[in-house]
């Protein structure tokens, strides 16, 4: 009888637990601090991919359901409409002009970033496009339009710098966590917790040994997708939080050994680089490229994701 006791509070521990990971989790995206990292609730159903297609943006009635957090009173809808309406007649300059807008009143969503950058790359800012495809997938990692609008825009930057090796399952893992954002990866941990809290009951109360059985293999299986689904949300929201990552904004730009204009030039880089921010002092960045080497810069040169 003592054991089954004992069994039971080690059980119900490791429910707790569980359950508390998976809440901390999926908090971390009901509360964004970031707008860049707010997602669209309603896409859209077709998205073209190459960024030179025409009426790829957003249709207006889709645009009117994107559900968004403003930090000014405006009129997005309104907005949204104008831009849909420049970007269909290929007036791509003024449909920039409408989405940016929206941005800087503070409304975030995956088809806004889509749609501006695809604006930006039509009329030659090409590194605030390939900044805001990188947020469009910040805000929906699965969005494959924008992937593949990304990697057309990176092939016209004028940097070729040679990623350094990663093992191959971890950018095996990279792929599988970005299949789905991390309000995903919540829901299905929590689905799992609860699938493994019916197997729980199941094994402490049911009397027959066959169903006893199925209720100990099930915990243990439910038990694991909620430690791998609740680990992918965690490091999700991780890289939604960290901001590390930035573009390169300046036509080009030297990078310094030491934060001062008179330092020596290490390297030069070009708009639409990424960089990885590890340091700030004073109105400079420091800096990691692809490969591995590093520097500072003025941060008026990049732009965070």
């Amino acid at each position: 009888m003592m054991g089954m006791k004992k069994k039971m509070i080690y059980t119900l521990l490791a429910l707790l637990f569980t359950g508390a990971l998976s809440a901390y989790a999926q908090g971390a995206i009901t509360q964004p601090t970031n707008p860049a990292t707010e997602t669209a609730t309603d896409p859209a159903t077709a998205q073209p991919t190459a960024p030179m297609a025409e009426g790829e943006a957003v249709t207006a009635e889709e645009g009117a359901k994107v559900q968004m957090e403003p930090v000014l009173s405006s009129s997005p809808e309104q907005l949204w409409d104008e831009g849909n309406r420049y970007y269909i007649d290929g007036d791509f300059e003024s449909a920039r002009k409408c989405y940016e807008q929206i941005i800087g009143e503070g409304y975030s969503s995956a088809k806004l970033w889509y749609n501006a950058a695809n604006c930006c790359f039509k009329t030659g800012a090409l590194g605030r496009a390939i900044l805001y495809y990188h947020r469009a997938l910040e805000a929906a990692p699965a969005m494959e339009d924008a992937r593949y609008n990304l990697a057309i825009a990176q092939q016209q930057t004028k940097d070729r710098i040679a990623e350094v090796p990663e093992f191959f399952l971890v950018k095996w893992v990279r792929a599988v966590r970005n299949s789905m954002s991390c309000t995903a990866w919540s829901i299905l941990s929590l689905v799992a917790f609860a699938l493994m809290l019916g197997f729980v009951l199941l094994f402490l109360l049911a009397q027959r040994l066959g169903a006893r059985k199925a209720g100990f293999y099930g915990t243990i299986a439910a038990l694991l997708v909620a430690v791998v689904t609740t680990s992918m949300a965690l490091a999700e929201r991780s890289e939604m939080l960290s901001r590390e990552g930035a573009i390169v904004m300046s036509s080009a730009i030297s990078v310094k050994s030491s934060p001062d204009r008179s330092a020596t030039d290490i390297f030069v880089l070009h708009e639409g680089t990424k960089v990885r921010i590890v340091g700030e002092i004073e109105g400079w960045s420091e800096i990691v490229i692809a490969d591995g080497k590093k520097g500072w810069t003025e941060s008026r040169n990049v732009e965070k994701i």
